[in-house]
C-alpha cells in the first residue's frame, strides 16, 4: 500500500472512532443542575401522587446537588419515608439510619427512629417462620419508647410492642407445642416456662401453664404439676385452659367446680389439697 493510502486509513479510522464516541455521548444523558425547590417539590409531588420509586430518587437528587442546603437534611429523612412507602424496607432502614447518624441532634429524628422501628414492624410473619424480624422491630420500637418516652411515637411504640411480645410467646409456644408432641417434655417445658417468665402479659400464659401441667405429669412430677395448676386457677380462673386443666388433675372426681364455695375456689382452686 502506498504511504498516502496508508495516511488515508489512519485519518478515516480516527474520524470513525471521533464519530464513535459523539454517538456514545449522544446517548448519556446531560447533566443538569436545577434549583434545590424545584427538585424538592418535583419529589413532594411525585410522593403526593404514590409515585414512591420516583420520589425517593428526586429526593436523593436534592441531596446530590445540594449537599449543603438545609433542604438535603429534610430530604434525607423524606427518602426514607419513600422508600417505606415504596416497600423497600431494607433500604428504608439503611436511609433512616444515615439520618440518625448524620444528625442525631434533629428535632426529627424521633421519626427517624420510629420510622426504622415501622420497617422492622411491618416485615413480621406468621408464627409459622422465623421471628428475627419480631426481635429486630420489638428491639427498634424500644429504643423509641426509651429515647423518646414523651412523644406520640412512643405511645404508638408501646402498642406495638405488646403485639410483638404476642407474636414472640406465639411461637415459643408454637415449638413447645412441637416438643411436647415429640415426647421431648424438657425441652417443651423449657418453652412453655419461658412464655410464663418473659411474656408475662401475653395472652398466651395461661395455655402455656396447662401445657406445664401436661408435660409434669407426664414426667412423674405430680407435685410441680399440682402447684402449676393452682396458679393458672387463682390467675385465670374464666379461662378455657383452667377448665381443661381442671379436668386433667380431678381426674375421677364428680364434684364441679361450681358446687365448690368461693374461699375454697381461691385458696384450692382444684380441690387438691
Amino acid at each position: 500500500m502506498m504511504p498516502s493510502n496508508r495516511r488515508f486509513v489512519a485519518l478515516l479510522g480516527v474520524l470513525l472512532g471521533a464519530l464513535a464516541l459523539a454517538g456514545c455521548a449522544s446517548k448519556t444523558d446531560t447533566y443538569v443542575e436545577r434549583p434545590v425547590e424545584t427538585i424538592y417539590n418535583v419529589a413532594m409531588d411525585q410522593l403526593l401522587n404514590g409515585d414512591y420509586k420516583a420520589a425517593a430518587k428526586s429526593f436523593d437528587d436534592v441531596e446530590q446537588q445540594h449537599p449543603y442546603s438545609v433542604w438535603a437534611t429534610k430530604a434525607q429523612l423524606m427518602n426514607a419515608y419513600a422508600l417505606y412507602e415504596n416497600r423497600d424496607y431494607d433500604a428504608s432502614i439503611v436511609s433512616a439510619d444515615r439520618f440518625i447518624q448524620l444528625h442525631p441532634g434533629h428535632r426529627d429524628v424521633a421519626y427517624a427512629y420510629y420510622l426504622k422501628a415501622l420497617d422492622y414492624y411491618i416485615q413480621i410473619t406468621d408464627v409459622e417462620r422465623d421471628q428475627k424480624v419480631t426481635q429486630q422491630a420489638y428491639d427498634a420500637l424500644s429504643e423509641v419508647v426509651r429515647r423518646f418516652p414523651d412523644t406520640p411515637y412512643a405511645r404508638d411504640a408501646k402498642f406495638k410492642m405488646d403485639l410483638c411480645r404476642d407474636h414472640l410467646a406465639g411461637k415459643e409456644m408454637q415449638i413447645g407445642r412441637w416438643y411436647e408432641s415429640q415426647g421431648q417434655y424438657l425441652a417443651a417445658i423449657n418453652r412453655f416456662q419461658a412464655v410464663v417468665n418473659n411474656y408475662q402479659t401475653t395472652t398466651h400464659v395461661p395455655e402455656a401453664l396447662h401445657r406445664l401441667v401436661e408435660c409434669y405429669y407426664a414426667l412423674g412430677l405430680n407435685d410441680e404439676a399440682k402447684r402449676t395448676a393452682s396458679v393458672l386457677g387463682y390467675n385465670y380462673p374464666k379461662s378455657k385452659w383452667y377448665d381443661a386443666t381442671y379436668g386433667l388433675v380431678t381426674t375421677g372426681s364428680e364434684t364441679p367446680k361450681e358446687e365448690r364455695g368461693w374461699f375454697a375456689r381461691v385458696v384450692d382452686p382444684f380441690g387438691l389439697f
